[in-house]
């Protein structure tokens, strides 16, 4: 019998492939491990919007860690609890892109707003998460310095060019701590597997934390153990070498 109850996933560059894709590799040790009884939960910086085709072809119905951990649902159609930003705050980090003209983004529960669509009516909508991108590094920094001086966000990123903005203490791990009180598990019989950095608290957290060999070097340091890339199918990779199904 496997220690490991959970396995929280990453979307972006872990369980889909560079062509948003879900491989069937991938698919059916996901449906192996289900059948086994292992709870599949997808964590990610996506929004419902853009996951609930990928969790209508897997045929899921359980939790799920969303936004970075700004939404956390039983299943796909209940919602467990959600973490929202201040709107003097998203003004903020918007003006802020503007005035260091990066691409900027956010996740609102009435849908996702970006530089080409920006909504004036801040105010009215529900907030979840702020992201930056920009090629800059210099231009990258700056922006995290401004966002670390306001002591009230948790700065992650999900490429070496962006930043991603929640509120502080919000993350995938405090996302998955409270799936594991939902189902009576501990962390230690959770594997989680990503590749970038708002994997890091998760995988550190996770009894078996667990990088993608496409992941950010960084990443890979704070891990358990390192699967093949997404390329390569890790996420079925991780389930055939650490479970015992």
């Amino acid at each position: 019998m496997t220690l490991y109850k959970l396995i929280a996933l990453d979307m972006d560059g872990t369980l889909l492939n560079d062509n948003q894709e879900i491989s069937t590799r991938n698919k059916e040790a996901l449906r192996i491990a289900q059948e086994a009884g292992i709870v599949v939960c997808l964590s990610t910086g996506r929004g419902m919007f853009s996951l609930r085709p990928f969790i209508n072809e897997l045929e899921l119905d359980s939790p799920l860690v969303t936004v970075n951990g700004g939404a956390i649902w039983r299943n796909p159609h209940k919602l467990y609890k959600q973490h929202v930003m201040d709107t003097g705050m998203i003004e903020r980090l918007h003006q802020l892109a503007v005035e260091h003209d990066v691409w900027f983004w956010g996740y609102a529960v009435e849908g996702m707003y970006n530089r080409s669509n920006w909504t004036a009516a801040v105010e009215e909508h529900t907030w979840l998460k702020f992201g930056y991108y920009t090629e800059d590094l210099e231009v990258l920094a700056q922006l995290r310095k401004t966002a670390e001086a306001t002591g009230e966000l948790e700065i992650t990123n999900s490429h070496p060019h962006n930043l991603e903005l929640n509120p502080v203490g919000v993350n995938k791990a405090a996302g998955l701590r409270s799936v594991c009180t939902m189902l009576n598990l501990q962390m230690e019989q959770v594997i989680a597997v990503g590749d970038s950095m708002n994997d890091w608290a998760m995988i550190r957290e996770a009894g078996l934390g667990v990088a993608m060999d496409n992941a950010q070097q960084e990443l890979k340091d704070a891990a358990d153990w390192v699967t093949l890339s997404n390329e390569e199918d890790g996420v079925a990779h991780v389930i055939e070498s650490q479970l015992d199904l």
